[in-house]
């Protein structure tokens, strides 16, 4: 999986909010509150995973243009740069 820059500015504002999630989790699931602190866990790692493979809104204009950009210019074969 690669990332862009916005991509990875992304990634870095769900770590800022997945991040204390996380942390009250693994300090619930050392106190031995296991499903409050599987759930925040569970959560957290949720917040990071899941925008890296759901297409959300947001994706879709971005998919439709690079459909109809690859429609429309044509990569040149390798017999037209021979000649």
């Amino acid at each position: 999986m690669r990332l862009g820059i916005l991509g990875t500015l992304q990634l870095a504002a769900t770590l800022i909010f997945a991040a204390p999630v996380g942390i009250f989790g693994l300090s619930r699931l050392a106190d031995g509150d296991a499903l409050l602190g599987g759930g925040a866990v569970a959560i957290a790692v949720g917040m990071v995973v899941l925008p890296q493979y759901l297409t959300t809104p947001g994706d879709v204009p971005v998919a439709v243009g690079e459909r109809l950009v690859g429609a429309v210019v044509k990569t040149p074969d390798e017999d037209d740069e021979s000649s």
